[in-house]
């Protein structure tokens, strides 16, 4: 996906955990964000369905690679963007991966193959607030 700024400036809107409800269409908000963007960073994300995974920073190499892993109940998720520059921008590569245990690996299974689509959303809509936010 074409991000219409610099990797610097969308990699360090991305990866901050406070910036994503503005762009992450499941999140109401976020909580206990353990300081400042880095491998090994926490946090909460309160999804507005209510459900509450327990976020973690695994990756964080500025401005080409970023991996997270969510984990709530018997589902982890592993989340990584990658990022490259591009004539007017960066391109932005974005890989999910979602497992579950138990009873709940049908479920994971069908959210696998939706998720996707549901990450491309809101890539488009971070591309779209960055585009409108001024940048030196």
């Amino acid at each position: 996906m074409h991000v219409p700024v610099a990797p610097e400036v969308a990699f360090d809107y991305l990866v901050d955990p406070r910036n994503r409800p503005a762009w992450q269409s499941s999140l109401a908000r976020v909580e206990d964000v353990d300081g400042e963007p880095r491998a090994g960073q926490t946090w909460v994300d309160v999804t507005s369905p209510g459900l509450r995974p327990r976020m973690e920073t695994t990756e964080l190499d500025r401005p080409h690679r970023w991996t997270e892993r969510g984990t709530w109940r018997s589902f982890a998720a592993v989340l990584t963007l990658e990022l490259a520059p591009a004539p007017g921008g960066c391109e932005i590569e974005a890989t999910l991966s979602l497992h579950a245990t138990g009873p709940a690996r049908p479920l994971a299974a069908v959210l696998s193959r939706l998720a996707p689509y549901a990450v491309r959303a809101d890539l488009r809509r971070a591309a779209r607030l960055l585009a409108a936010r001024p940048h030196p």
